[in-house]
Parts: structure tokens; C-alpha cells; sequence
């Protein structure tokens, strides 16, 4: 790593830095969408099929609450966290062991109360690994090459779901098998990106003891400095995110229950989909970081992506056909790559705090989080309302008043 650095400081990229983030990120991302969006519906359909909807709702909220608290308090304490082994690293390492923990368990559980326990645990897991992750990305990337930094994440972002998908699309008759895999591929893709970070020991590093209201601001959310950008980028993300998950979440159901296609067909179908979301997910991913490098556009980039979204979730509700969603796929995943690929650059330069960075950045990230629970519960609502039809008009709803929330940001471009 210190070779890395003193590259960098002579104007080199740093590839190590953006292929560990990358590998780090796929490590938790992978496993956690393909159990999240396919194989626990799918377990959760084996045990109790007649409330398969309400109970995936429930887990959604209760896992929201979890992870807003769990993300904020083991973020902050990433970023007080002095060791040999650096103050990030502890953290994801811990995460890993307890994550897989959690997954193992998952494949014994029986009941739907011992499921929700099971992913309320899993949730405080994840987040040992999302924040301290993202940070990465304040404390080493360059400010020169941020948004190429924060490209790497972007395609990890798109890999993440589709590959995580199609993984989990042949395991629906055999879940255990299905979770078995997912260990095994975040063991290998969490120490690869471990080691091709290096974050050294940061033991010398000093950290300032907290009293009174600083002890309780370095465990909430900003309240000083200049916030409104910040929390303008938060409540974007959120909806952005929740809208795709609002197709996310219920995709399997989507297939079965709103197009009345087979286990079998579905399975085909959401292989499909998933294809083309990853083919356009990461063309895009590719390109949105550099050129919102050479442009300096981070703005217009996300906000664009933001509306590209809404039209493609909307789709869906023309004919509850399978061409629909793989329509909706290659406007969502080309959205998502430019969204992605450029997201965490702007996340980066609207922090009130660097010296709180991945704690703020968890709290902006706790979006990702949060709009994968809140899309399907507003789903789910939806559903037992009027059908599955109009979750997707719904969801170009939300992505369009996304997009005017990232506009009237004022400090980035």
C-alpha cells in the first residue's frame, strides 16, 4: 500500500484501491441481494405461502430498523476505531465471520419467527461491513480521481444484483444449497478486496475523547455544519433505491403472481432479466465516473439516472408481460450504472464532516439499506390494495421527485 501511495502522489491511478473496493464490495453485495431478493422469498414460500407478502414486508421493516441503528453506531465507531490492522479492516473482517454465521443459521431455521430473528441479526452483521467499506473511498481516493474511484463501486453496484440474482434463480428448489455458494463467494471476494486495499495500522493515529452533546453527535445524525446538501443526497438515494426495490423485492412474485408464469419459466425469465441488467449496469458503471471526472457533472449525472429509472419501473404496469421487465431491466440497469458509478463522488463532497466520514457516509448509504426495506413495504401496501399493476407507476412517482431533491443540491455541480 505504500507503494500505491507514493504512486499516487506522483499523479498515478490507483488501481489497487479501486480493485479492493470493488472485490470488498461484491463480497457482502452478492450474497446478501441473492439471498435478500430470491432465496429467502423463496424459503419464506416454502414455510407460509399465504402470507408470503406480509411476512416479506415485515422482515423489511423490522430489518429497516435494525440496519438505520446498527449502521449509524458501527460506523462511528470505524471511524474511531485505532488498530494494527487500521481502523477499517477490524470491522469488515468482523462482519464477514458474522454474516456467514448468520447465513448458516438461516439454512436451519424453520419457522418465520426464527427467520425474523435470524436477518435482524444479519442486519447488524452487514453493517459492520457496509460503512467502514465506503469509507475507504474519503479516506484514500484522491480528489482528482474520485469519481473514478467511485466508479469502481458503481460496477460493483451493478454486478451485485443481477449476478446475485442469477445465482440465487437455481437454487429456488434448493435454498440451502443456494446460501451454501453465497458463503463461499464472500469468504474469497471479502479477503481479496481486504488485501488489495492494505489498510495499514493506524495505531499511532489520535482520537479525541468525547463528552456531552459530541459524544451524542458522533452517534447520530448531522445536525451542524452544512447539512442541507447532505441530507438532500440521503432522501435522493432513498428514493431511487426504494423504487428499484420495489420491483427488486417482489420480482420473483412479479413472474408468478402478476404474469401467471411456472416456478420454471420465472426461473428463466428472472435469468434473462438479470443478464440484461448487468450487461447495461456495468456499460454504464464503466463510463459515468470518468466522464463525470472530465466533465464535472456529478449532479446532472445522478439526476439523470434518477428519471432514466422512473421510466424504466414504470414500464411493467403497460402489460403484464415478461418484455416488460426485460425493458424495464435495460433502462433500470443502464440508470443504475450511471447512478452508481458517480453516487458515491457526490456522497463524498456533500459531507458536513470528514473527520465523521463513514458514519456520515453510512448514514447516506443507510438509504441503499433502507430503500430496499421501504420499497417493498409501500409494495406491499399497494399490492393488498389494488393489485400488483400499480406499484409500477408508483415507482417513476418516487424516482422523479428523486431527481428534483439531487438538483436543488448547491455545493456540486
Amino acid at each position: 500500500m505504500k507503494n500505491e501511495q507514493q504512486a499516487v502522489q506522483k499523479g498515478k491511478f490507483p488501481y489497487r484501491l479501486g480493485f479492493g473496493i470493488l472485490f470488498g464490495l461484491l463480497g457482502w453485495l452478492v450474497p446478501y441481494l441473492g439471498v435478500n431478493s430470491t432465496l429467502l422469498p423463496a424459503k419464506i414460500q416454502q414455510i407460509a405461502p399465504g402470507q408470503k407478502v406480509q411476512i416479506v414486508a415485515l422482515l423489511a421493516t423490522i430489518a429497516m430498523i435494525v440496519a438505520t441503528i446498527a449502521n449509524i453506531i458501527e460506523g462511528a465507531l470505524s471511524d474511531r476505531t485505532t488498530s494494527r490492522w487500521g481502523k477499517r479492516n477490524p470491522w469488515i473482517f468482523l462482519g464477514m465471520i458474522s454474516t456467514l454465521v448468520c447465513f448458516y443459521f438461516l439454512t436451519k431455521v424453520t419457522t418465520v419467527p426464527g427467520i425474523i430473528i435470524n436477518w435482524s441479526l444479519f442486519q447488524v452483521a452487514l453493517n459492520m461491513m457496509v460503512a467502514p467499506l465506503v469509507a475507504f473511498i474519503a479516506d484514500k481516493a484522491p480528489k482528482k480521481y474520485r469519481g473514478s474511484i467511485s466508479a469502481f463501486y458503481g460496477v460493483g453496484m451493478n454486478i451485485g444484483t443481477p449476478v446475485g440474482t442469477m445465482i440465487a434463480s437455481h437454487y429456488i428448489t434448493n435454498v440451502n444449497s443456494g446460501i451454501y455458494i453465497f458463503m463461499v463467494f464472500e469468504i474469497i471476494f471479502t479477503i481479496v478486496g481486504l488485501l488489495l486495499v492494505g489498510d495499514g495500522s493506524n495505531k499511532g493515529e489520535k482520537v479525541e475523547k468525547l463528552h456531552g452533546s459530541e459524544l451524542i453527535e458522533a452517534f447520530s445524525f448531522p445536525i451542524h455544519g452544512d447539512i442541507k446538501d447532505f441530507y438532500l443526497a440521503v432522501f435522493g438515494k432513498l428514493l431511487f433505491v426504494s423504487a428499484q426495490f420495489i420491483i427488486t423485492g417482489y420480482q420473483l412474485y412479479i413472474f408468478t403472481d402478476y404474469m401467471n408464469l411456472s416456478s420454471a419459466s420465472a426461473t428463466h425469465n428472472l435469468s434473462v432479466m438479470s443478464m440484461i441488467l448487468l450487461v447495461a449496469g456495468v456499460s454504464f458503471a464503466i463510463i459515468g465516473g470518468p466522464l463525470a471526472d472530465k466533465f464535472h457533472s456529478l449532479k446532472l449525472l445522478v439526476a439523470l439516472s434518477t428519471v432514466a429509472m422512473g421510466i424504466g419501473v414504470a414500464i411493467p404496469a403497460l402489460d403484464p408481460a415478461p418484455w416488460t421487465m426485460f425493458v424495464y431491466a435495460g433502462l433500470s440497469g443502464a440508470a443504475m450504472g450511471m447512478y452508481n458509478s458517480v453516487d458515491q463522488a457526490l456522497n463524498v463532497t456533500v459531507l458536513p464532516n470528514p473527520n465523521s466520514a463513514a458514519k456520515d457516509l453510512g448514514i447516506v448509504n443507510l438509504a441503499n439499506s433502507l430503500g430496499q426495506v421501504f420499497g417493498p413495504i409501500m409494495a406491499s401496501l399497494v399490492i393488498g390494495f389494488s393489485g400488483y399493476r400499480m406499484i409500477f407507476p408508483m415507482a417513476g412517482i418516487m424516482c422523479l421527485v428523486g431527481a428534483g431533491l439531487i438538483l436543488m443540491i448547491k455545493k456540486v455541480h
